[in-house]
């Protein structure tokens, strides 16, 4: 009967493997890597929103790409620099690391979150990677996601105007959202609609 309760056993070919340790630790630097090839999004309180995401080379340290979004920012208060799109408001939210901002716009109405890494390379050049969300429902979004972004990096040849530091920039990937939209041009200018839909 002991011989009955004895089960064949099968191939070891046929076996389920566990995965190896190695395979475990490869994988997960693979994810790591993808996961740090883009900035971290706020996040936002509204399950539909617009957003854009951005990676650009920067020609400059990302010590100078910092310093010049804050003097931006800080810029509004003392006159040295504004919002070209539409007069919007950026303050800090966190600058440990990577730099959190928010933009509200001139009607006071909307909120946005903006995010960007930053990534030194060989040459004194910078990766920054932004992603931007609005705080509300959205989809189309005039570009407005894209253009949070883009007054923070872009320098004299963009027609932009640096406060510390003026570098020359290359977008290498702009992602907006289903319905988003990424036109430079609207960022320059204070687009000619009600007050409710300026942001």
């Amino acid at each position: 009967q002991a011989a009955s309760k004895l089960q064949p056993r099968l191939p070891s070919a046929l076996c389920p493997q566990r995965p190896r340790k190695a395979m475990k630790t490869a994988a997960a630097v693979v994810l790591a890597s993808l996961v740090g090839a883009a900035a971290k999004c706020p996040g936002s309180a509204s399950f539909v929103h617009a957003s854009c995401q951005v990676e650009v080379d920067v020609q400059a340290s990302c010590d100078d790409v910092r310093a010049e979004m804050l003097a931006r920012v800080g810029g509004q208060s003392t006159g040295k620099w504004y919002d070209p799109h539409n007069k919007g408001t950026y303050s800090v939210i966190e600058s440990a690391g990577s730099l959190t901002l928010q933009r509200v716009t001139r009607d006071k109405k909307y909120t946005d979150k903006i995010g960007f890494d930053f990534k030194a390379t060989a040459a004194s050049t910078c990766v920054v990677s932004g992603c931007s969300e609005s705080q509300v429902f959205s989809v189309a979004d005039f570009s407005t996601n894209y253009c949070n972004m883009r007054m923070m990096y872009c320098g004299s040849a963009e027609d932009c105007k640096p406060v510390l530091h003026d570098f020359g920039v290359t977008e290498s990937s702009v992602s907006p959202s289903f319905g988003a939209s990424h036109d430079p041009s609207a960022c320059l200018k204070v687009v000619a609609r009600p007050l409710e839909f300026l942001n």
